[in-house]
């Protein structure tokens, strides 16, 4: 148990000293120890202090603006991977976590994204115990950003934005519709969106982003026109922007608008229609044509600019036409 004990200090210590120093260490560790009884304890694994400390971290994080939804998203990650690891939260390495994500990886059979964000929320709950001093340092320090393959995501025509426009069976469904690809808002904010928040006069409209965050966002003249079309034609009191076509007509939820353009894009045999597809073609066209990128973002309101970058995709044409015009 002593050569045990003395392997581990020296192995701790390699990346601290040079070899004639370690020498030195050792002949002390051995000399030291020759007068003491030494014997490994088993760590006891309190599943409740864990249970208090994520607690803990949750609400650091509740207090910061983070979303219920993102709060349950951080409470089932770090339980379902800390649960594995089976150890004091203080008392887990890097190879730890290397291994818990690479299990989950092999037996889930999901993508490197996926692991990489579990890998963000860890280094996130781990950075808050650093600096909250319960450990010294992180140990998701050691495991770098896991690398993905880089996917370009499609974005929606010109042509398959009218026949989508064209094929709407009612006012508010094109009203949606034109409010998503000239503002470029996220679903969750469109249903969350009041009358009262929309200005016709001026086209804007102020949304609640991400962290309760408000921005002014703009559409054009057409969605304006399909607006107070819509608007017109409603009996309710309902103060929502968007309400179920079906009494008592109550505001209008994500899933509904989910499966209202999936089921358009279906009957027009238009590939993965979706909300988050309007929002990336916005940015797209945005910066193909030229808007400052911090526009953009602002626009689309990212927080970071990388972020941004994700969600435009260059056009291929104009990547082919640039190369016809400055290398050939």
């Amino acid at each position: 148990m002593k050569n045990e004990l003395t392997m581990a200090v020296l192995q701790n210590m390699n990346k601290h000293l040079n070899n004639d120093q370690l020498k030195n260490l050792n002949e002390v560790l051995e000399i030291t120890l020759l007068y003491y009884n030494v014997e490994k304890i088993e760590e006891n694994y309190d599943d409740t202090n864990n249970n208090q400390i994520i607690k803990l971290f949750l609400s650091s994080k509740r207090v910061e603006g983070c979303s219920n939804k993102s709060l349950k998203y951080y409470d089932f990650i770090l339980n379902k991977l800390l649960f594995n690891i089976n150890k004091n939260i203080i008392n887990i390495t890097s190879n730890d976590i290397r291994k818990v994500l690479d299990n989950y990886q092999k037996s889930n059979s999901v993508t490197k994204v996926t692991i990489d964000n579990n890998r963000r929320v860890l280094s996130s709950f781990f950075t808050w115990l650093e600096q909250d001093d319960y450990i010294i340092k992180s140990p998701v320090r050691k495991i770098h950003k896991i690398r993905t393959t880089k996917i370009i995501k499609e974005t929606i025509s010109d042509e398959c934005i009218e026949r989508l426009r064209e094929n709407c069976e009612n006012i508010r469904d094109l009203a949606i519709i034109d409010l998503l690809i000239s503002s470029g808002i996220r679903v969750g904010e469109l249903v969350k969106l009041n009358i009262s928040d929309v200005d016709l006069i001026n086209k804007e409209c102020i949304v609640l982003g991400k962290g309760d965050k408000e921005r002014k966002v703009y559409f054009d003249a057409k969605t304006k026109l399909h607006l107070e079309q819509y608007l017109l034609s409603r009996s309710d009191n309902n103060d929502a922007l968007f309400v179920n076509l079906q009494k008592p007509h109550k505001r209008l939820n994500i899933a509904g608008v989910e499966i209202r353009l999936r089921n358009l894009g279906k009957k027009l045999d238009i590939n993965k229609v979706h909300p988050h597809k309007f929002r990336r073609t916005l940015a797209t066209k945005a910066i193909d044509k030229g808007m400052p990128m911090e526009q953009v973002q602002h626009l689309l309101g990212h927080t970071k600019v990388d972020t941004t970058l994700q969600y435009a995709m260059v056009e291929q044409n104009n990547v082919k036409i640039a190369h016809k015009k400055y290398l050939t």
